[in-house]
């Protein structure tokens, strides 16, 4: 395959793991964790690179994106870890910003806004969390990246 087909793919592979991450959370009700977000971050920068990469010749944008979706896996990779118990995940949880709410709108939103824990696996397919699935799918993405680098242009 050309080096342009395998920008292609690799792009249309972490744009598809967004969508199906956004379908989960908007259509499913599976609200995202913490490390379900970051886990999209690298796919975010991966479609970045892949699409400049279709228009500007350099290898070094194939390299961002391969990072982005490697990143992703690596996250993952972390994330079931915490969700099977092998180690502690993240203690923190985060939010938008609060300054400019009144005491009672931060209340409600504080009283509204769904628990979200990072140990628990709200979705398995065949025993394996979306996590889980993560991790292959990411690596692929990195891999298609990877040998888009290596392609002949």
């Amino acid at each position: 395959m050309t080096r342009k087909t395998l920008t292609l793919l690799a792009t249309l592979g972490s744009a598809a793991l967004i969508f199906g991450a956004l379908g989960f959370q908007y259509i499913g009700g599976l609200y995202p964790c913490k490390l379900c977000y970051w886990q999209r971050y690298g796919h975010f920068a991966a479609i970045v690179a892949g699409v400049l990469a279709l228009f500007v010749p350099a290898r070094a944008l194939l390299w961002i994106g391969a990072a982005g979706a490697g990143s992703s896996s690596v996250i993952a990779i972390y994330h079931t870890g915490v969700e099977r118990g092998w180690w502690e995940g993240p203690t923190t949880c985060s939010g938008g910003p609060v300054g400019d709410l009144s005491t009672d709108e931060l209340f409600n939103q504080i009283m509204n806004a769904p628990v979200i824990r990072c140990d628990e696996i709200p979705w398995e397919m065949f025993g394996l969390s979306m996590a889980n699935l993560n991790i292959v799918a990411s690596a692929v993405v990195a891999m298609l990246f990877v040998l888009a680098v290596r392609a002949k242009a």
